[in-house]
């Protein structure tokens, strides 16, 4: 039997809030509406030791359209932690979720 992929909020409380504000201060209320909905469906296989990204949506096969696909960054670089926070949204989607240079996720 397979499980139900882990919502982003239940599994990483304090990630899932500290996106939620980030984006709700960016002017982001689309985005940030759909952050307790977020499920977790795969882990980024880059193996770098410094990424712990992740997919939201079923990962692509090769790269997202680029005319429905669009990076969103913290206008500040400062997502409540030292590191790197970049959404790719994908028809005002979130579709990938990088997180790079964090200490681990909680």
């Amino acid at each position: 039997m397979e499980l139900d992929p882990p919502r982003l909020v239940d599994r990483w409380p304090k990630l899932g809030r500290q996106l939620r504000e980030a984006l709700v201060r960016d002017d982001e209320a689309g985005l940030a509406s759909q952050v307790d909905g977020l499920l977790i469906l795969e882990m980024c296989s880059c193996d770098d030791d410094f990424c712990q990204s992740f997919y939201t949506q079923p990962a692509p096969n090769g790269a997202y359209p680029a005319d429905r696909h669009r990076n969103w960054y913290p206008e500040d670089d400062q997502p409540g932690w030292n590191g790197h926070l970049i959404l790719d949204v994908v028809d005002e989607r979130i579709a990938f979720v990088e997180v790079l240079h964090r200490p681990p996720l909680d």
